[in-house]
């Protein structure tokens, strides 16, 4: 047996070599992968590259050939990926720290472009985390935290997403969408916000309350100089009439007002009873 091995060693070697080379030049790219290749380390080809709306099986995935020692691959994943930000701290335009955590799904749509520049996916993600944390801090702080509870959460998280994919185009990605998975105030911080806006709105009730006195002072001078002109105009015409009338009140209010059990006792020519007597 060792005499044919020695016998044929050299063909052997050269066999083994042969099938070696055979199972280099060919490799299997999957559909949920894309691949570029690269010779002497310059991108030629791309194989089964991303392109929106074709379905599976139609873009070149599979067995594919290639030139054995001189061609390597850079696989990179087809399916969307992810960057998380780490949880920072944004102020907004009400003056209230905010606990932001966030984080962007993205796929890589031109390989060779992000090939030159980053050089692989995990490089991508590094690079666009700071930038994702930049955009997020610059809009974020244009806002009062009032509108992260309301519809303007999303027009925020669109123009978060425009300014993250401009940015993300230059590693050949795109940005399909960014959320924030929660936006928190600090601890204790919601207790001052609390004593703040009580204050605030206390403060505005009391303006109120000032204003509508202020109102209402002028609405009864108003009303009472009004009415004074009135009985003036009025008992001008007749002033024996305005005597009998100061006359009568001050009747009513001395004998059917007074306190009970009161005695008044008077001669019957006081000149407080003369609108008794007639004319």
């Amino acid at each position: 047996m060792n005499q044919v091995l020695q016998d044929y060693k050299a063909p052997l070697i050269a066999l083994a070599v042969v099938i070696i080379a055979a199972l280099s030049s060919f490799i299997v790219v999957p559909e949920t992968e894309q691949a570029v290749v690269l010779r002497f380390g310059e991108p030629v080809r791309v194989i089964n590259q991303y392109r929106p709306g074709v379905d599976f099986g139609q873009t070149g995935a599979g067995l594919v050939p290639r030139i054995p020692f001189a061609e390597r691959v850079v696989r990179i994943d087809k399916r969307l990926l992810s960057v998380d930000m780490q949880p920072q701290q944004v102020l907004s335009t009400d003056q209230l720290r905010l606990n932001v955590d966030a984080y962007a799904r993205f796929r890589i749509i031109d390989p060779v472009k992000m090939v030159r520049t980053a050089g692989t996916p995990e490089r991508v993600e590094e690079q666009l985390e700071p930038i994702l944390t930049s955009v997020l801090r610059q809009e974020l702080g244009k806002r009062t935290f009032r509108s992260l509870l309301t519809a303007e959460r999303g027009e925020a998280m669109a123009r978060i997403r425009d300014g993250l994919d401009r940015e993300a185009r230059e590693y050949g990605a795109q940005v399909v969408d960014v959320r924030i998975k929660r936006a928190d105030l600090p601890e204790g911080a919601l207790e001052s916000a609390f004593s703040r806006m009580q204050a605030a709105r206390e403060q505005e009730a009391t303006t109120i309350r000032a204003q509508g006195q202020k109102q209402a002072q002028i609405i009864q001078a108003e009303a009472e100089a009004q009415a004074a002109q009135t009985y003036a105009q009025s008992f001008g015409k007749d002033p024996k009439f305005y005597d009998f009338y100061r006359a009568m009140q001050s009747y009513d209010y001395a004998f059917s007002k007074g306190e009970g059990g009161t005695t008044i006792v008077l001669s019957p020519d006081n000149s407080y009873l003369s609108q008794f007597k007639g004319r």
